[in-house]
Order: C-alpha cells, then sequence, then structure tokens
C-alpha cells in the first residue's frame, strides 16, 4: 500500500501563511492546484521525491463545501484550529477497496491552472469523517506523468508518519498488516487526545523536519 499524499486542511484567512510557513519549512515553493469544483475546496501542492505530495487545502465559500464528505472534513479541520487533515494512499485499481466498503468510489477532478483537468477516483471520506485515523483511498484516472507528485521540486522526501490510533483497526481498513502498512515510509503509532494523523516527518537537505 502506497503513501500517496498527506493534506493539511486550514481556514481560508490562514491558507497563504500556511502554505508559506510550510514551503518554508521544507525549503520549496508550493504550486498553485486549483479549484475542486465538486467539492467546495482549492488546494497548493509540493510534488516531494520519492513519488508523494504535501497538499495544503481549504474551503471556498461555495455550497459543495457543505455538501461534499472531502469539503466537511475540511471545514471541519480548519475550524478545530487547522492541521493535518489525514493521510491518502493510492491503488492501481479502487474495485476491491469499493467491495471491502459497500458502495461506490466518487470521482473528482480540479482544473489546473495551466488547464489540465486532474481526474481520479476516491473512497474513504466517510469513514474518515467518523475516525479521523483512517486514509482514504485514490486512484488516479491520469498518467503518472500528470499527477501531482511528478516533477518534484525539491530532494525532500516523506520519511515516516505518527498516527494516533489503533493499529490493527486501520491495519483491518488497509487490508494491510498492522507492523508494515506503507510501503517505504515510517508509521509510528502514538497516544493523543484525539485520533488521527498527528505529525509527518521529512527528509530535507538540511535535515529532518517534523510538522
Amino acid at each position: 500500500m502506497r503513501l500517496d499524499h498527506v493534506s493539511y486542511a486550514v481556514a481560508r484567512d490562514s491558507f497563504v501563511s500556511t502554505v508559506q510557513r510550510i514551503g518554508s519549512a521544507l525549503g520549496a515553493g508550493f504550486v498553485d492546484g486549483g479549484v475542486h469544483p465538486r467539492f467546495g475546496t482549492r488546494n497548493f501542492v509540493l510534488p516531494l521525491s520519492g513519488g508523494t505530495y504535501v497538499e495544503v487545502v481549504t474551503t471556498l465559500d461555495h455550497p459543495a463545501a457543505d455538501r461534499a464528505p472531502f469539503g466537511q472534513a475540511v471545514a471541519r479541520r480548519a475550524a478545530e484550529g487547522g492541521g493535518w487533515l489525514g493521510w491518502v494512499v493510492s491503488v492501481d485499481d479502487i474495485a476491491p477497496v469499493e467491495a471491502r466498503l459497500g458502495r461506490t468510489s466518487t470521482e473528482g477532478h480540479r482544473v489546473r491552472p495551466d488547464g489540465f483537468d486532474l481526474r481520479w477516483k476516491q473512497i474513504g471520506l466517510l469513514e474518515l469523517l467518523e475516525d479521523p485515523q483512517l486514509p482514504y483511498f485514490l486512484q488516479w484516472l491520469v498518467p503518472s506523468e500528470e499527477r501531482p507528485s511528478a516533477d518534484p521540486r525539491t530532494s525532500t522526501t516523506i520519511h515516516g508518519v505518527s498516527i494516533a490510533g489503533d493499529a490493527a483497526s486501520i491495519a483491518e481498513f488497509l487490508g494491510e498488516p498492522a507492523d508494515h502498512p506503507l510501503d517505504q515510509i515510517d508509521v509510528t503509532w502514538v497516544e493523543d487526545e484525539e485520533p488521527g494523523l498527528v505529525s509527518v516527518e521529512f527528509a530535507t537537505g538540511h535535515g529532518p523536519v517534523t510538522i
């Protein structure tokens, strides 16, 4: 199971400053990802080495943000003061995940500033809303060279993630072993008052950085 990206949610009034702060900490600038019209959100992304990326996302003043599970999740995290929204795993075929969860995935898209229509399928946001420790799943519907992780802007990689939650529950949800839920990424289980993604450790050119 491969980590696709990690998502950091903030309120609209701190969106730009958060993008600048995280970019400065990681030694690279984010790029404008565009608007998610079906979810009522927009993002900036930072492609990293190792085939992953960081997303900073906020809601738009749009009805879709209140209707779509992703918009609801972003709004809720922003209302809590902002922070890590969650972690996203990519799969080559989302059909087995649909079968395990008992429903079909949702198609998403956003038009990048260069005009390219980025498309994917996703599932698991309903579970994330109920239990923030859980990831959601994504299957890209575009070639690898068009995905947000393509053309990294830095040598920085994601070394590991710290998650407050139950390893067995997450392993069952992923269909992966509890002691090795993600390929090439260290997962540390920690105790916290609230479940979810607590921190991400990055390996940068100037040493480890934890956000």
